[in-house]
């Protein structure tokens, strides 16, 4: 258990990190084109790498959390009962793979909230945004979309995860 433990915190984090900041610039630029001010005056192609610093302090606990969240649940609902029976494990990836967000989402939706709001307006330093978002609005203004988050992750987790874990399945038995 302890093993797997760790793989998946490792595993996790780093692809999760590596992602996020392979794809942050194409992120910036989605978040300026959503802008209410513009494209141009959200920052245009200037400073594309606006916010970065959160991204990276939290895309590697934000993806070990859900990873570890989502191999533990399924180990534990995968243990014993109903739920372990072959022909359920999609739905036990299902719910390991929801909890696992939700889970995520304590992580993710703060730092996604900072980010935006540096994204938006470039000029501002990442810790001076969070010390007005915390200044202004509180913990609760970092959690701002936090259910609207879950709500539009979990669909494509109820999809992917138990995809997933067919695929590692038949790739396995197809050698």
């Amino acid at each position: 258990f302890h093993c797997r433990f760790f793989v998946a915190v490792l595993a996790g984090g780093c692809a999760g990190m590596c992602v996020d900041l392979t794809l942050f610039p194409l992120d910036t630029i989605k978040t300026r084109l959503q802008s209410q001010q513009g494209f141009y005056k959200a920052g245009g192609f200037r400073g594309i790498y606006a916010g970065v610093p959160s991204a990276a302090v939290g895309s590697f606990p934000n993806a070990a959390a859900f990873f570890v969240t989502y191999e533990c649940t399924k180990s534990l609902l995968g243990a014993g009962g109903a739920l372990a029976a072959p022909h359920v494990a999609p739905v036990t990836n299902m719910l390991a793979a929801s909890l696992g967000e939700i889970v995520a989402c304590l992580i993710r939706v703060p730092t996604e909230v900072v980010k935006q709001r540096t994204q938006a307006c470039p000029s501002s330093a990442t810790y001076n945004i969070l010390l007005t978002t915390l200044r202004e609005e509180g913990v609760g203004g970092l959690y701002r979309g936090y259910f609207s988050t879950v709500l539009r992750e979990i669909p494509f987790s109820l999809v992917q995860f138990p995809l997933w874990e067919y695929l590692k399945v038949y790739s396995v038995l197809s050698k």
